[in-house]
C-alpha cells in the first residue's frame, strides 16, 4: 500500500469515484471540470484556506482518495483549532480508510489543529456531509452521495458525530400553496411595509451584494457557519446564474431594508446525471434541450435577519416561491439541508407536507498529540 501527497498529477484523483460508483442507479457523476475548478487556485476559498491531497496506492490502481482543508477564517470566526478532511471517496477496505485518514490527520495536527470535522468539500458553504438514511434515490443538486459502507469506515477510523442535517421531500402539487397564501395576506395586512420580489438577472450585480448582506447576517449564529467574503459569493453567484429560475429566488424588503431571501433552484442533477463527468459538445446540447424539462427543484438556502424573523417574512417567501414553482409546472421540492436542532425550520417543512426522507452526518474527531 503506498500513499502519495498528489498536488500536480490528479488525473486518478479524479476518476477514482468512477470506479466505485460504477453500476451503481443513484450515483449522480460530478462534472470534473467543476471538481478541478473547486480545488484549484481560482477559487476564493484557498485565499484563506490550505489544503493537502493524498491518494492511495494497491497494486499500483488508486483505491483512496482525501483532502486535508484548513480554513483560516472558520479558525478566526469561530475560534476554534479545527480542521477538515473532505472529498473521501475509497473501496471498502478499512485498512486504506485507516491509512488515508492518519494522513491527513498527521498534517493537520502539524498545522497545530485539535480537531478534524468532515466531510466537507470544502466547506459548509460548498457540499458537505455524508449520507448516512436515505440511498434508495439520488441526490438533489449539490448535496452529496455515498455508499453505505462510508459509514462504518468514518466510524472505525474513531469519528463521531458532530452534527446531521435533514432533506426533506415536498410535493408541489397538492401541496400548501392556498394555506401559505391565507397566511400571506395577513402578513401583509399586519405589515404593510413588507414587500417580496424575485431576483432580478438584468441587475445581477446589485442583487448579489444584496443577498451577501443578507447571508452573512443571517446566518452568522448558525453552527458551522462562515461568513462568505465578497469574492467567494460572487464567484459562486457567476456559476449558479445560469440554473437560477428567477421565480424561485425571492428577495423581502422591510421597506428599503433587505430583510430576508429564499433560493432554490431547479434539480440540474437530473440532466448532470446524463453527462457522465464531462460536459463535450453533446452533453451541452443534452443540457440544453433537458435544462427546461425538469420539474423538480431545490430549495437551498431561506435567510431571514434576526431583527425581522417571526413576524411572517418566510411565510411570505414560501409563498411567492411555491406558488410560482406550481404555476410552472414543477412537482417536488426538497428542502436542504437543515440542521437536525434548527426545529422552527424542520417543523415548517413538515408543515408544508414535507417528508424527512434523507439524513446526513457530519463527523468528528479530537487530535491527541502524542508527548
Amino acid at each position: 500500500m503506498e500513499i502519495r501527497k498528489d498536488e500536480e498529477n490528479l488525473k486518478n484523483f479524479f476518476l477514482l469515484p468512477f470506479k466505485i460508483y460504477k453500476g451503481d442507479p443513484y450515483w449522480v457523476p460530478p462534472l470534473i471540470s467543476e471538481v478541478k475548478e473547486i480545488l484549484g487556485e481560482k477559487n476564493p476559498f484557498w485565499k484563506h484556506a490550505e489544503k493537502v491531497i493524498f491518494t492511495c496506492y494497491k497494486n499500483g490502481e488508486i483505491v483512496g482518495r482525501i483532502v486535508g482543508i484548513i480554513d483560516y477564517n472558520h479558525i478566526n470566526f469561530h475560534k476554534e483549532k479545527c480542521g477538515f478532511f473532505g472529498f473521501f471517496e475509497v473501496v471498502n477496505d478499512l485498512d486504506v480508510a485507516k491509512r488515508l485518514f492518519t494522513y491527513v490527520e498527521e498534517w493537520a495536527k502539524e498545522k497545530g489543529m485539535e480537531i478534524l470535522r468532515g466531510p466537507m468539500n470544502p466547506s459548509t458553504n460548498d457540499e458537505c456531509a455524508l449520507l448516512i438514511e436515505g440511498f434508495a434515490s439520488p441526490p438533489f443538486l449539490m448535496m452529496t452521495y455515498n455508499p453505505p459502507y462510508y459509514i462504518n469506515l468514518i466510524e472505525k477510523c474513531g469519528y463521531k458525530k458532530a452534527k446531521d442535517l435533514y432533506a426533506w421531500l415536498m410535493p408541489v402539487v397538492n401541496g400548501p400553496v392556498e394555506r401559505l397564501k391565507r397566511l400571506s395576506e395577513k402578513v401583509k395586512e399586519k405589515f404593510p411595509k413588507l414587500k417580496v420580489r424575485e431576483i432580478d438577472l438584468k441587475n445581477f450585480r446589485r442583487e448579489v451584494d444584496i443577498v451577501l448582506d443578507i447571508y452573512n447576517s443571517a446566518w452568522e449564529k448558525n453552527w458551522g457557519f462562515v461568513p462568505m467574503t465578497k469574492e467567494e459569493i460572487e464567484h459562486m453567484a457567476k456559476k449558479l446564474k445560469p440554473l437560477v429560475d428567477p421565480g424561485l429566488l425571492q428577495i423581502a424588503f422591510y421597506e428599503n431594508d433587505p430583510a430576508g431571501f429564499l433560493m432554490a433552484l431547479p434539480d440540474y442533477n437530473q440532466v448532470i446525471k446524463m453527462l457522465n463527468g464531462r460536459l463535450t459538445p453533446i452533453g451541452i446540447i443534452k443540457l440544453l434541450y433537458y435544462a427546461p424539462k425538469i420539474r423538480t427543484c431545490r430549495l437551498l438556502t431561506l435567510g431571514i435577519k434576526e431583527k425581522y424573523r417571526k413576524i411572517g417574512i418566510d411565510v411570505l417567501l414560501y409563498w411567492h416561491s411555491l406558488d410560482y414553482a406550481l404555476k410552472k409546472g414543477y412537482k417536488w421540492c426538497e428542502f436542504s439541508w437543515i440542521l437536525e436542532d434548527n426545529i422552527l425550520t424542520n417543523r415548517a417543512a413538515e408543515m408544508m407536507g414535507g417528508m424527512l426522507y434523507k439524513r446526513y452526518r457530519i463527523y468528528e474527531k479530537e487530535l491527541k498529540n502524542e508527548k
